[in-house]
């Protein structure tokens, strides 16, 4: 099962519904046998901003920031994944300059975020091909095309 918490901190129009997220962060999820549990905070560039500098010491908005839990299971008896932080600006800006479609864009930095998630990463080679293969897969799954065609 799959447990939700939305909080939309942003003022953009034309988010995704809870519904659209919900299915994102399933598909994404569905390796794991275990109940997961994530947060989603929508957020304008201000608080993105914010955000990215002092966890990442970037002075910018960044699409996607995953936060994983890092709490021992022993303290805590539920499946608590961590939470996802979306600027809704700057995906909606990089869906335009990438000639994506709005949805196909937020799907993608959804399952990226959730796979960060699950300990996936793509700091080397081998670990970003087995990040982007798998993102290709869930995403043309859900009718969207490869996220990297452009970037080849």
């Amino acid at each position: 099962m799959l447990e939700l918490d939305l909080q939309n901190a942003s003022t953009a129009s034309g988010l995704p519904t809870e519904a659209q997220l919900r299915e994102w962060c399933a598909i994404a999820l569905r390796q794991r046998t275990a109940d997961s549990e994530l947060t989603i905070r929508l957020v304008d560039e201000d608080e993105g901003r914010a955000l990215n500098h002092t966890w990442r010491q970037k002075d910018y908005a960044t699409n996607v920031l995953s936060f994983p839990a890092d709490v021992p299971d022993e303290l805590l008896d539920i499946p608590l994944l961590g939470d996802l932080v979306i600027c809704a600006a700057v995906v909606e800006r990089e869906a335009v300059e990438q000639g994506k479609s709005s949805e196909a864009h937020w799907a993608h930095m959804v399952i990226h975020g959730c796979l960060h998630l699950l300990g996936y990463d793509h700091i080397d080679d081998d670990e970003a091909e087995e990040m982007e293969t798998l993102e290709r897969e869930l995403l043309s799954e859900l009718g969207h095309p490869d996220p990297y065609a452009a970037d080849e």
